[in-house]
């Protein structure tokens, strides 16, 4: 079965006096079967880079994007424009989208009307109506209000509401629930997995909030420095971590409960902090200097990611050469 999206050796370098790798090396696929993975990260890890690219918003330094097996930045303006319909972006601020000049139901208007979504007025209204109801929006408290007058969990809800007005093929979240309340961060979600299991749609989403990652389940990236440290199911990863990062990472999610300080459970994260890398030795894993079981051969060449050897792991892949054993013995 063909996949619907395939990420192969993506880098991105921003030159300048120092070049930056903002991505490096990064290859995942997306299945045809409706999926949720999990891009996570610290703030520079490479997340929202990855996702600029695959909405062709960024052309890549190397590498390729492949959508239903066709490369998104050698394709006409006329496939373009289906690509862009069959994969919607829903972004973290959920103000900065609308012109606070037109009432918000805009969005809906638009879309509608580029896509020739209704044959009349009438149709349109009930289409609208219909894809609010979807999202849990109740259409007489949320038409003819400007943006202003909504919380910032309806007006997310709202570029939902246009997503499914397209019913996509793939959603790409970046960050959507980080600047909104923790109240309606469960709905939200909640929304995504109804948006796979009843429509069909595939989300990559993006987060540095692991226990958004662990509501959502799927699959799951941990990125450092825009390399994978590791993936898996988010349930396997999040729960037994392998690489040193990612088990710093993990130890970061407070736990729910009182007689434990958080800070206890967080000892050595800030050794993995750290935005892109601009080292010109490349060829190492790029977590040697802050990683506290480092030996020599972390230093000497870059870690493949790979199925750990003498584990039956086989949906488990990690770039870290505790898990080598023909490394741990040379």
């Amino acid at each position: 079965m063909r996949d619907l999206l395939v990420v192969e050796d993506l880098q991105q370098v921003f030159k300048g006096r120092k070049p930056i790798y903002a991505v490096d090396g990064v290859s995942f696929r997306l299945p045809e079967e409706p999926t949720i993975l999990n891009l996570v990260g610290e703030s520079g890890s490479g997340k929202s880079t990855i996702a600029r690219i695959i909405l062709a918003l960024l052309r890549p330094t190397a590498g390729h994007v492949l959508y239903k097996g066709v490369d998104i930045f050698t394709r006409d303006r006329k496939w373009k424009r289906q690509f862009r319909a069959e994969a919607q972006a829903v972004f973290q601020d959920p103000y900065s989208v609308y012109n606070p000049v037109y009432k918000v139901e805009r969005v809906l208007k638009l879309v509608i009307r580029k896509f020739g979504l209704a044959s009349s007025a009438a149709e349109a209204r009930q289409r609208m109506e219909e894809s609010l109801r979807a999202v849990d929006l109740r259409p007489q408290e949320v038409m003819g209000r400007y943006p202003h007058q909504l919380s910032g969990g309806q007006r997310q809800r709202l570029m939902l509401a246009r997503v499914y007005l397209m019913r996509p093929r793939l959603i790409i979240a970046d960050e959507p629930v980080s600047m909104i309340d923790a109240g309606m961060r469960a709905s939200f979600l909640n929304i995504l997995l109804d948006f796979r299991d009843t429509y069909g749609i595939s989300t990559l989403f993006i987060t540095h909030d692991l226990s958004n990652a662990m509501y959502l389940g799927g699959e799951i990236i941990v990125l450092y420095q825009g390399r994978i440290m590791e993936r898996g199911e988010t349930q396997g990863v999040t729960k037994a971590p392998l690489h040193p990062y990612a088990q710093l990472l993990m130890s970061s999610v407070p736990v729910p409960d009182p007689s434990r300080r958080w800070e206890e459970d967080v000892t050595g994260l800030a050794l993995a902090e750290g935005g892109p890398s601009t080292s010109s030795q490349r060829q190492r894993c790029l977590f040697a200097e802050r990683c506290p079981q480092s030996m020599d051969v972390c230093w000497q060449a870059r870690p493949i990611l790979r199925i750990p050897d003498g584990a039956d792991m086989a949906a488990r892949h990690v770039a870290c050469y505790l898990y080598q054993e023909e490394q741990k013995r040379g």
